[in-house]
């Protein structure tokens, strides 16, 4: 590596995002038929021991249900898992907790698409917020929850963000994922 190369050599992005639900068939249906992911391979069950313990940090007596791929339009695909494991924390991490997340969709619309998550039944979280100032100025989003609680986020920003106009590179974006 040379002195001014940093990071993983060969690095292109993210490949996926894992994450576990509690029901695979209900998490798969809500993020192909509400969403519009695409739903691709399983796998599973596995089998805990030594080596699910060593490889994942679970616990020796878990058991992977099933995992599922689905790819997310132009985003990083998801791996959806299933675990049943003896010690296993069945609570919805909050934002505030150490491994706290979100996912986040963006739009180019929010206004349908947030009128389509209306329609489809789907929690929403407060209001959408109007970011008018600061360097997420032009962005609109607001928080809703999957069926078993997950926090997700819908955005939009179709005419960029205010930083953009002080950095000479911008962050990946799913509506230009070439720039």
């Amino acid at each position: 590596m040379t002195s001014n190369e940093s990071g993983l050599p060969g690095l292109r992005g993210t490949d996926h995002i894992g994450f576990t639900v509690p029901n695979l068939d209900e998490a798969v249906a809500f993020f192909v038929d509400v969403i519009g992911c695409e739903a691709f391979y399983e796998l599973g069950p596995f089998e805990g021991g030594e080596w699910m313990a060593q490889q994942l940090g679970v616990h020796p007596q878990t058991v992977m249900k099933k995992l599922k791929f689905l790819r997310c339009k132009h985003g990083s695909n998801f791996e959806l898992f299933e675990y049943q494991a003896p010690d296993q924390n069945r609570e919805q991490p909050k934002n505030s907790d150490i491994g706290g997340h979100h996912l986040a969709f963006y739009v180019d619309d929010f206004d349908a698409a947030l009128d389509y998550l209306k329609a489809n039944g789907v929690e929403i979280m407060g209001e959408p917020v109007v970011r008018t100032a600061g360097p997420s100025g032009g962005q609109t989003w607001v928080y809703f929850k999957a069926p078993w609680g997950m926090q997700l986020e819908l955005l939009s920003y179709p005419n960029g963000k205010a930083y953009e106009k002080d950095y000479q590179h911008k962050l990946w974006h799913p509506a230009h994922p070439a720039e």
